[in-house]
């Protein structure tokens, strides 16, 4: 059942479901083996020869770390930040050689110029549309010069969470405005 919040001020509690929904359905969501990563192995595969090898790369909620975090771990420097403590354990057993944060994207802060490129693959649209024009400010700042930023953004605007996602007793909250076309 989903459920729009019209008018609703959104707090740290839509965090909570957030990293309470991921922590609940980490393994419904992506298993160890990376199943259905077509998608995001093609994004990728757009990205890796733009980068020299051993590039500092950051994924923005990088989950379990399958299949992003390992795929690019075979050739760059990655970090991973996700808000689920479940998630950061798991990927910090799946990819070893990466480094990962359990943090709130928004809040997490890297130095400039830290990063080849950032991507972001469905976690951005679970942050509040209120942050999101900071994060992505930030996200520039953490950029080199010539970097590149990749990322899944909604195709309406909505903002609401939706019951017994993946998993009985999981919710999980989404908030994202309407983009017409990305470069």
């Amino acid at each position: 059942m989903r459920a729009a919040w019209q008018g609703v001020k959104i707090t740290d509690k839509m965090k909570d479901i957030v990293r309470q929904g991921y922590d609940k359905v980490s393994r419904a969501y992506r298993s160890d083996k990376g199943k259905n990563a077509d998608e995001y192995l093609s994004w990728l595969d757009e990205l890796t020869p733009l980068l020299p090898a051993n590039a500092p790369v950051l994924e923005l909620g990088c989950g379990c770390g399958i299949p992003v975090a390992i795929t690019l771990s075979a050739h760059f420097t990655v970090t991973g930040v996700d808000i689920s403590p479940v998630q950061i354990e798991r990927a910090q057993s799946l990819v070893p050689h990466a480094q990962f944060f359990c943090a709130d994207m928004s809040q997490v802060d890297f130095a400039p110029d830290s990063f080849a490129a950032v991507v972001a693959f469905y976690s951005i649209i679970h942050v509040p549309v209120e942050e999101q024009p900071e994060l992505f400010r930030k996200i520039r700042r953490w950029l080199q010069a010539g970097g590149y930023f990749m990322a899944t953004v909604g195709h309406a605007s909505w903002t609401g969470t939706e019951n017994d996602w993946l998993v009985p007793g999981a919710t999980m909250f989404w908030s994202h405005l309407r983009i017409s076309r990305c470069g």
